[in-house]
């Protein structure tokens, strides 16, 4: 069976679709039950033409850009500071977060006078919590997602998702009321903030280097945030660059010399700004499945995971996801629409499974490089994807991921049997 995923991947590499990878399996014992690495980390030709250059084959030690899989980090950097007593989940955060909000809710974009329809936040909720922030109910959506945010950007001479700090990138106006609706956005970036915050100052990765990554044995030169900017020499120069399919998905991958994942980002970025190699993720991650208490306490391990979104959120959730072919690429992980899902802190819930591929109640996210995680808690085994492709969430790459979890699951299952 192993053999048969690693020719998964290996044909993909083969092809040219796929430039290199780095992948994990493991139990709840914390035993890695796969792993495989194939290609290279860069199409870069000046690295390429240098033979001698020992991080050129894409390893498990490989730093990459992994996006929105900082997510699940800043989940638990959050509970954390709730177990210190420094944050409360159901607080308004806007006394440590004055931007937030400052914009009200948009209606609608005039493109004759090219301008935005902002309507204030109604008084009975005005209020933003770090739970909302984590589910993603705030109001906040990427700008460059949302069409009419992308107007009011360029009605203001700016572009999507860019700007140095967190409030240049996400200080936008709410879509809809806090609490009322569901919409993927820049809510860990503001959660991240609120970290640094109410830490008095400490940046988010001094806070995750102390209270995650050393406690697991994870290397300082493994992960990080602004690995371009920072002191970090050792991850700089083995850092993975990125490569691109074309728009429909097709091969062969070719190199996006100087790409800045960051846009400009020069803050630490808690939605989407971290930077580290698959075996340092899946440290990690094996430990949140092992609920690992280095981390978090039993309490802070079950509202990790617990489905957070009540009946009605649930189904704005399921819309969300369905409204378009593109949302359901990049959100939706190739699970089937009729699969009922929830959002928990942790990430997607597939509230339901899904037959030959995981168990009720897997938790699943990725980053926009096509990278992808998954924690299957009934079948005790999490996993994680490692790469640096784009389109973002590129559905000719998610679906090679889609085929590990399954080989994965058949693993395991044959095992049980």
């Amino acid at each position: 069976m192993a053999e048969s995923i690693n020719k998964i991947y290996d044909d993909a590499v083969a092809s040219g679709i796929l430039p290199g990878i780095s992948v994990f399996a493991g139990d709840k014992d914390g035993k890695i039950i796969y792993n495989h690495s194939a290609g290279k980390s860069s199409l870069s030709p000046s690295r390429l033409q240098n033979a001698s250059d020992p991080h050129l084959p894409f390893t498990a030690s490989t730093p990459c850009a992994i996006a929105s899989m900082t997510k699940l980090m800043t989940s638990i950097a959050v509970l954390q500071c709730v177990e210190d007593g420094t944050l409360n989940l159901d607080a308004d955060v806007k006394p440590f977060l004055p931007q937030i909000g400052k914009h009200g809710i948009i209606t609608s974009f005039d493109g004759t006078t090219n301008s935005a329809n902002l309507t204030p936040i109604p008084e009975a909720q005005r209020k933003i919590t770090a739970r909302m922030l984590l589910c993603h109910t705030s109001g906040h959506e990427y700008d460059w997602f949302n069409p009419q945010l992308a107007q009011w950007r360029a009605s203001r001479g700016e572009q999507p998702w860019t700007g140095p700090t967190v409030e240049d990138k996400s200080a936008l106006p709410l879509v809809f009321a806090p609490g009322e609706g569901f919409a993927y956005g820049a809510g860990h970036d503001w959660a991240g903030r609120l970290v640094e915050v109410v830490n008095k100052g400490k940046t988010l990765e001094e806070f995750m280097r102390e209270r995650i990554w050393r406690p697991l044995g994870i290397a300082d030169q493994d992960v990080g945030f602004l690995p371009v900017k920072d002191e970090n020499v050792e991850l700089k120069k083995r850092m993975a660059t990125l490569s691109s399919l074309d728009e429909a998905g097709n091969g062969p991958a070719f190199d996006l010399p100087g790409f800045d994942m960051l846009f400009g980002g020069e803050e630490c970025l808690g939605g989407g700004g971290g930077f580290c190699t698959a075996e340092g993720y899946y440290t990690f991650l094996s430990a949140v499945l092992r609920r690992d208490s280095r981390l978090l306490k039993t309490e802070s391990w079950e509202e990790l995971f617990r489905p957070q979104l009540d009946e009605k959120l649930e189904g704005k959730l399921n819309e969300y996801l369905a409204q378009s072919e593109m949302y359901e690429n990049f959100l939706g992980f190739r699970v089937p629409r009729s699969v009922r899902k929830n959002w928990s802190f942790a990430g997607l819930v597939v509230v339901d499974g899904q037959e030959g591929r995981f168990g009720k109640n897997t938790v699943l996210w990725g980053g926009v490089p096509s990278c992808a995680w998954w924690m299957d808690r009934e079948m005790g085994v999490c996993g994680v994807s490692v790469c640096q492709v784009l389109p973002p969430m590129c559905p000719t790459i998610m679906k090679l991921h889609e085929e590990f979890q399954k080989g994965v699951y058949s693993l395991l299952k044959n095992k049980r049997d």
